[in-house]
């Protein structure tokens, strides 16, 4: 279990929970499933110790559930959070070559790497508790990230206090009462422009949310979330690289396709997939109603942090909305490859059965000539005469051409145009 202490100006590793929870900033508490089943008594301790409140004894199996589909639930002290990942498997773009070329055994292992486990989300005041499935790389990922954010304030700071190098260089040159005038004036203009737009500076700060760090334990969840949502890309890109290579096979003009094992089993996961979105938008959209039906907070700065919330939640489910389209846009491509198999399957049956029929037609005339010699009798023409068999096989020759003429104009022979 990694325990961290996050404020707006850094973020710090400690090694254990604290005594008491610090005066200003949350911590994370990122736990594997293993891990946190192992350690569910000091952490519950450590809870009720911080916060007053321990996790109910069902969200704790909720938590240890390594096959719970995502949904939203709460407290009075706490809300709880169920979200699985869509995500591709370690190795799984060495599976293909390019988007289109592979194996069946190679479409087939694609299927067995996708990792839909869960992440467990326990959202107290001040604290964040998240349960991550063993050797996360959402976890991972996200310290690093939280990390790079850190590690750019100081350099913000510095920035900011450049007025203050500026007045220390001019005061060696005099300029000192020139550049405090300017400031000045420059602090009434902007004082009057933030008095105007109000609105314009929320909007502001709402874009600058995302490289600053989380100002609270909500904020943070919902961007480990969304950080998930977005991991969906490697695995639309190998499921997109799986569905082309079948696709490919199953409309190849040469072979015949036998691999809809892997075809049936392709349906079988992008039906999961969209049941398992399914879940992470009901899920997300239950947490925000809940965001909602909070009453506004009296302070600007509070009642602002839960506009950010609720535009960061918005954010995520738009997301969620993407995959799921995505999702719907491959299951019907499949369809509609299989469909497509199909009809050309049938239009080669056409075509076989057309040229067999032309071929039978061109055939019938002859057989009925060599009927019609074929006869016991002995008043047949050309039956006694030495010219005779030369007579009627250039006649079943005239006769094969003109029909073999008739059917290549009416396309009854020849490749389809």
């Amino acid at each position: 279990m990694r325990i961290f202490h996050i404020r707006p100006d850094s973020f710090i590793e400690l090694e254990d929970f604290p005594e008491e929870l610090p005066p200003t900033g949350f911590l994370w508490a990122a736990s594997g499933r293993r891990e946190f089943e192992v350690a569910q008594a000091a952490v519950q301790a450590a809870l009720q110790r911080l916060h007053g409140g321990q996790l109910v004894d069902l969200h704790v199996a909720d938590l240890l559930n390594n096959q719970l589909p995502s949904q939203f639930d709460y407290t009075s002290w706490y809300d709880f959070l169920v979200f699985r990942r869509l995500a591709a498997g370690v190795g799984a773009d060495e599976l293909f070559v390019d988007d289109s070329h592979g194996t069946a055994a190679s479409a087939r292992r694609a299927l067995e790497a996708i990792d839909t486990s869960p992440v467990g989300f326990a959202v107290f005041d001040r604290i964040l508790l998240t349960v991550h499935p063993t050797d996360c790389q959402v976890r991972e990922a996200f310290i690093a990230r939280l990390s790079q954010l850190a590690g750019a304030q100081p350099a913000a700071a510095a920035h900011g206090g450049g007025l203050g190098a500026r007045l220390v260089a001019a005061s060696d040159g005099g300029e000192a009462g020139d550049l405090l005038a300017d400031a000045a004036v420059q602090s009434r203009m902007e004082a009057q422009a933030e008095a105007r737009e109000p609105r314009h500076e929320q909007r502001t700060e709402q874009r600058m949310g995302a490289s600053r760090m989380p100002p609270s334990p909500a904020d943070l969840m919902l961007r480990i979330v969304n950080h998930m949502v977005d991991g969906y890309l490697a695995l639309r890109r190998l499921l997109t690289r799986q569905l082309g290579y079948l696709q490919s096979e199953l409309l190849s003009a040469s072979g015949r396709f036998d691999n809809w094992q892997a075809l049936l089993e392709s349906r079988n996961a992008l039906h999961m997939l969209e049941d398992i979105c399914e879940d992470q938008r009901s899920a997300v959209q239950e947490w925000i109603d809940a965001l909602d039906e909070t009453p506004i907070p009296a302070s600007k700065s509070a009642a602002r942090e839960r506009d950010l919330l609720r535009v960061r939640s918005r954010d995520v489910l738009e997301h969620i909305e993407r995959v799921l389209g995505h999702v719907r846009r491959l299951e019907s491509s499949a369809e509609g490859a299989v469909q497509m198999h199909f009809s050309v399957q049938s239009n080669r049956t056409n075509d076989i059965m057309r040229t067999l029929t032309a071929l039978t037609a061109i055939f019938l005339p002859l057989n009925l000539i060599t009927g019609i010699f074929g006869m016991n009798f002995d008043a047949l023409p050309l039956i006694h005469d030495a010219a005779g068999f030369w007579v009627a096989a250039l006649m079943m020759l005239a006769v094969c051409a003109v029909l073999i003429w008739f059917f290549w104009r009416k396309r009854y022979l020849g490749a389809p145009r």
